[in-house]
Order: structure tokens, then C-alpha cells, then sequence
């Protein structure tokens, strides 16, 4: 679903009609949602509906990305079969609100099919947004330049911050979904450059 966004009204009522949109458990989803933003207004936000394969089952995964006045909150709702606790299918939502100055970095990588044909649109977009909640180390023996060396020169390796990620194609989710997330990441970019 495309993003909606404006300064100066809320933008509830859209957010609360992208979500019925998808039909995606929208009560559930709707009522996390106003929970986690409480009192303050919607500036943007993001909907991204996505179906997984599990084995023999296709199972749905909704993302919610809201931008408020001073947050980022981010939802993110799983359909389950039911198990020995709770006997029938169920959903689980989790909520996540981040002040905007805490956002250390909005990663944006954007594929662009055939760049050289004139056409700049990207294909596929990835949204990282990392504020240090979660970091991830990749680590790999160290060597030198000598290829005769046997020495143990230690590790070395790149930490990496990447709280959130999400990818939308134009094949997948359509031009739209493409344009919409780029479009909320310049909003949550704006948001954070003095942060």
C-alpha cells in the first residue's frame, strides 16, 4: 500500500484505511497501531502486506511503518496455527517505538534494471533503519600481505547496525509499493538529519 503523508493534519483515517485495505486482520492490526502511537498524529506511514511459504502453508506477515512528530513505531503482525497454549489459529502483533533521535541511520538501497536504457526507476527498494538495538558483527581471520606469512594475526570484521529491514519489488508488490517506501524513507530521513 502507498504511503500517505502531510505536516500540518493527521493522517489516522488514512493509515486506518491502508490497513482494512489489505484486509489483513485490520481490527487487530488497527487497534496496535493506536495503541503505540497514542496521542500524537500520523505524519507518514508505510503498509506492507506480505505472504510467506511454510512449507505446505502460506502464512502472512503485515509491516506498519508510522512516522509521528517525535517516534518511529513499527508493527509487525504474524498469523499462527493454533498450538498446545492456544488451541486455535491466533495472531501475534509487535510494537516497537523508537524517539527519532535515536535513529542513527536510514540505509536506502535502491536496483535499477537496465540503468543504462534511460529509465531510473528503481526496481526493487531496501529500507535499513538502524537506532542500536540490535548490531551484528561478520568476523574473519585476519591475514597480511605475505603469502608465505603463518603467523596468527587475529580478526577482523564489520559491525553492522540493522534494527529493521524491508524490501519491496515493483514485480512483487507492484511500482506503487516501490515509489511509497522511498518516498516514507525521505520523510524519515528529514525527520532524523539533525538527530
Amino acid at each position: 500500500m502507498p504511503l500517505r503523508t502531510t505536516e500540518d493534519r493527521d493522517r489516522r483515517a488514512d493509515l486506518r484505511a491502508a490497513i482494512d485495505h489489505t484486509g489483513y486482520y485490520p481490527d487487530v492490526v488497527s487497534e496496535a497501531a493506536a495503541a503505540a502511537i497514542a496521542d500524537e498524529h500520523v505524519v507518514s506511514f508505510y503498509v506492507h502486506h506480505e505472504p510467506t511459504f511454510d512449507r505446505d502453508e502460506v502464512r502472512r506477515h503485515q509491516s506498519v511503518l508510522v512516522l509521528t512528530p517525535s517516534r518511529l513505531v513499527l508493527l509487525h503482525t504474524d498469523e499462527h496455527a493454533g498450538d498446545d497454549l492456544l488451541p486455535e489459529p491466533y495472531t501475534s502483533t509487535s510494537t516497537e517505538a523508537i524517539r527519532l533521535s535515536a535513529v542513527k541511520s536510514v540505509v536506502v538501497t535502491r536496483m535499477v534494471a537496465n540503468p543504462t536504457s534511460g529509465s531510473t526507476r528503481p526496481a526493487e527498494v531496501v529500507l535499513t533503519i538502524g537506532w542500536g538495538g540490535v548490531a551484528r558483527m561478520d568476523l574473519e581471520p585476519a591475514a597480511c600481505d605475505d603469502p608465505n606469512c603463518e603467523a596468527d594475526h587475529g580478526y577482523t570484521g564489520v559491525l553492522s547496525a540493522d534494527d529493521f529491514s524491508l524490501r519491496v519489488s515493483a514485480a512483487a508488490d507492484g511500482p506503487e509499493a516501490v515509489s511509497g517506501l522511498l518516498t516514507f524513507a525521505e520523510h524519515l530521513s528529514a525527520r532524523t538529519h539533525s538527530g
